[in-house]
């Protein structure tokens, strides 16, 4: 059934306008109590949602709508191995990778958790010899430094959770990052490593990914003549793909092909052997506990009622805003220096999964399914666009995350990192009213008529809904709880609004264009383009043709 014709989704249209015209400052007025029965507490963290415009009648028809939708139906099914992205035929089973399934999955005949623990041991295998020096370049010396090529899933993850785990590194293996196939990013990269001591990943589902293997073919041309080719790859490569096969081609040895499957998606595959570089960085132990602490959330998220759950309460409130509300935007603001690659990794995991206007009934959404996600660290947005978030006419509703212990032993830093995250989401929920603004420039001193004439600037509205995340402390566990719950309240969103979200056809049409467009930029050929794309293509034909003419001269 369409799920707009559900009466809890025609009552949360009409509520919508109704708490349209309440002020947030009311609503804790009215309700002593309201942060207490807003508020989940979990091993990990603190999860506070009272700071949004929700009542108890919205909260009831919220949770309506999720079950109206299946949602603990579709949940099951995931978890279970059913094949929930439907138009590409394929489960959705990132959770086993972390143990997180709550029995076995057979799939065409193999245990999915047999898979999974057995490519994790080869994976734990690898990553200890290289730490204790065994692992080897072509000349005999140990391996120092690790460069994975990869993007998209095969970066982000990775490149987040090394930078969000910075205190739990080793320092024995260096890990470098090259996503881009601008060639600067790889040549600055490699500048500072030496060929005998580095180990490139190579990461790409497919091994078909244009921009990383590129750079993985100009990594080995890096080498020269330091060995034949076949012993570099041996040597100095490693793949990470679902894909051997294709790896193979390429030249890898198998020994040095890890594994995953297609049924975990790119966007959710850290806890695979795309996770390869955070065990290499933190070590292997730490990299398992960031998979406990996933499955941990993998637990509350299948065992808990919806009331308390909060994957499912975020999907909500989330939904409330974009779908009903009309906010079309949401800032993730983390109050951490070492989670300020988080905003990126869920712009991708969750504009990646719900950016999508079909639904599973084939039609057109007349609804909107997910919302713009951007942000940055908090202390850094204060001085950037956070007075757009407080005087723009725009609401922009934000997810403040923060921790109750500091990374780092250096004195008074880190209450006043804190006291500037609840002062941002305090002001943004209260505001400064016109009446508070006038006495404030009257105590200063100002005349009548300057309080006039001032004052209109200085109020702010407030009623700018936010949730708060404040976890004991960031280690392995809790932040893989902290990413755990935002990847079950990304499914739980998709799903009540009945799409799906585990498919990315819109990344798949730029790829195929770009493949069709490169001979044309090299040959000058631009037939069959529309004039912009030719006159771009002839301005790159002449611009190029001159520079190479100078060289000639020259």
């Amino acid at each position: 059934m369409d799920i707009t014709q559900f009466p809890s989704w025609q009552r949360l249209n009409s509520l919508a306008c109704r708490m349209q015209g309440r002020h947030l400052r009311e609503l804790f007025a009215e309700d002593p109590a309201r942060a207490a029965r807003f508020s989940v507490e979990l091993p990990e963290f603190l999860f506070d949602f009272s700071k949004n415009l929700i009542d108890d009648e919205v909260f009831v028809n919220l949770l309506q709508l999720a079950r109206d939708a299946d949602l603990e139906g579709w949940r099951d099914a995931m978890l279970s191995g059913a094949p929930i992205n439907c138009t590409e035929g394929r489960p959705v089973l990132h959770a086993a990778l972390r143990g997180g399934l709550p029995q076995p999955v057979v799939l065409d005949g193999d245990s999915v958790d047999a898979q999974a623990a057995a490519e994790l041991g080869r994976l734990k295998e690898f990553v200890n010899l290289l730490h204790n020096g065994a692992v080897t370049g072509c000349t005999g010396r140990r391996i120092t430094d690790v460069v994975n090529l990869g993007v998209g899933g095969s970066h982000l993850g990775p490149a987040m959770a090394i930078e969000a785990l910075r205190a739990y590194r080793r320092d024995d293996v260096r890990v470098h990052f090259v996503s881009n196939v601008d060639g600067a990013q790889l040549a600055d990269t490699l500048a500072t490593l030496d060929v005998e001591t580095t180990l490139f990943v190579v990461s790409s589902k497919t091994f078909t990914t244009t921009e990383t293997v590129t750079n993985a073919r100009s990594a080995l041309r890096w080498f020269g003549d330091l060995a034949p080719r076949a012993e570099l790859l041996r040597q100095h490569f490693v793949a990470v793909t679902a894909k051997p096969e294709r790896a193979i081609e390429f030249g890898m040895a198998p020994q040095r092909i890890f594994r995953f499957w297609d049924w975990v998606g790119g966007r959710f595959s850290l806890w695979s052997a795309i996770g390869l570089p955070i065990a290499i960085a933190v070590g292997f132990d730490n990299f398992r506990a960031l998979l406990d602490g996933a499955a941990s959330m993998d637990r509350h998220f299948r065992e808990t009622p919806l009331e308390g759950n909060a994957p499912v309460l975020m999907a909500l409130v989330s939904l409330w805003y974009c779908t009903f509300m009309g906010y079309p935007a949401h800032a993730i603001l983390p109050y951490e220096q070492a989670l300020h690659m988080l905003p990126a990794y869920l712009q991708q995991a969750e504009m990646e999964s719900n950016g999508k206007s079909t639904t599973r009934a084939g039609e057109e959404a007349d609804y909107a399914t997910g919302p713009l996600i951007w942000g940055m660290l908090g202390i850094n947005g204060q001085h950037a666009f956070y007075q757009y978030l407080h005087q723009s006419p725009e609401v922009v509703p934000a997810d403040f995350i923060g921790s109750a212990t500091p990374g780092h032993a250096l004195p008074g830093h880190h209450e006043i990192l804190l006291a500037n995250m609840l002062a941002q989401s305090q002001a943004l929920m209260n505001g400064v009213g016109r009446e508070q603004v006038e006495t404030e420039l009257a105590a200063k001193g100002l005349a009548v008529d300057e309080i006039e004439k001032l004052a209109p600037y200085k109020v702010h509205r407030g009623n700018r809904p936010s949730n708060t995340i404040l976890l004991r402390k960031l280690d392995p566990h809790s932040l893989g709880a902290l990413i755990a719950l935002y990847e079950h309240k990304i499914f739980a969103q998709g799903v009540i609004l009945q799409i799906y979200s585990f498919d990315q056809w819109g990344v798949e049409l730029g790829k195929g264009l770009a493949a069709a467009l490169q001979p044309k930029l090299t040959s000058g050929d631009a037939s069959g383009q529309d004039a912009s794309t030719a006159g771009l293509i002839n301005y790159y034909q002449r611009v190029t043709a001159g520079a190479a003419a100078l060289e000639f001269a020259g």
